[in-house]
This record gives C-alpha cells, structure tokens and sequence, in this order.
C-alpha cells in the first residue's frame, strides 16, 4: 500500500533570516538575547564564520517579528524561503531525503538541522535552487513538509 503524501498545502512557507555579525566574543549571546527579550524563540540556527564576519542563518518562531526588530534596531538581515521536512527514523532518512531531491534534480546549497522536534522526529532545513519543486518532490516521496505553524507556538 503506497503512503499518501502529507504535504501541507495551506499555511506559511518558512522563511529564514541570515544576520551578519561582526567576529566579537558575546555577539551571538547579544542577538539570541535580544530575540528572547521580545519572546521570539530561535527554532533553528547555523553558522558560518570567516575571519572578519559570521553568517547567521536562523528559523525564528515569528519571523515577521523578528524583521520588525531588526529593522528597528539598525541590524541588517536577509530572508529567503526554505524547506523544513521530518525525517521520519524508521522510514524516512536522510538518504532517501536526498535521494528525492536529486531525482527531481535539485542542487542544494546549504542545510542545517533544528533545535525543535514537534513530533520527535528530526527536522531538517534546505535550502535549495527551487524550494517550491523540493517540497513538491519530498512531499510526493511521502515527507512530511512542515509550514510556520507546525514550528511556532
């Protein structure tokens, strides 16, 4: 019996915010701190760190809060959408993850895994050259795509 694919088609796609900041001891307690201060919980997060500046990438359980803020306070950001899926230990791992998405033909250029696990499961976030086909493809693998409102509370 084949799996019916469980992509959810309504809600909010998942945007992620990428912050630069500069190469200083406490400049990321400073950022998850002030994100805390104004209840925005950091879902996600991954780092890239060269000699002058560090890329933050982060999910954010209120992104359009989070924009506000950094607006507010002179932090520059960028956004782009992602897709999150749940990795499924028993029948859905990472290789076959990535297996659908090479079928579909799709180059993915970064991922991360999440700090939160709403139903146990790992999730993983990738970032791919069209992130509307990659959750079209996973989806149809039978992944679960997660939307905003399966991360936020």
């Amino acid at each position: 019996m084949k799996e019916t694919p469980v992509r959810q088609q309504e809600g909010v796609a998942i945007r992620q915010l990428s912050v630069f900041l500069q190469n200083r001891v406490g400049a990321l307690m400073a950022l998850t701190k002030l994100l805390h201060d104004h209840s925005i919980e950091v879902l996600g997060i991954s780092m890239q760190d060269t000699t002058e500046m560090t890329l933050v990438r982060l999910i954010l359980s209120d992104p359009e809060g989070a924009c506000m803020l950094f607006i507010e306070r002179g932090i520059p950001y960028a956004e782009c959408r992602i897709v999150v899926v749940e990795l499924n230990e028993s029948r859905h791992r990472l290789t076959d993850c990535l297996s659908s998405l090479l079928a579909a033909e799709l180059n993915i250029e970064f991922c991360y895994s999440l700090l939160v696990r709403p139903n146990q499961f790992p999730l993983l976030a990738i970032h791919c050259d069209d992130t509307e086909i990659a959750g079209d493809a996973l989806s149809k693998s039978g992944f679960r795509v997660l939307c905003q409102g399966d991360l936020s509370r």
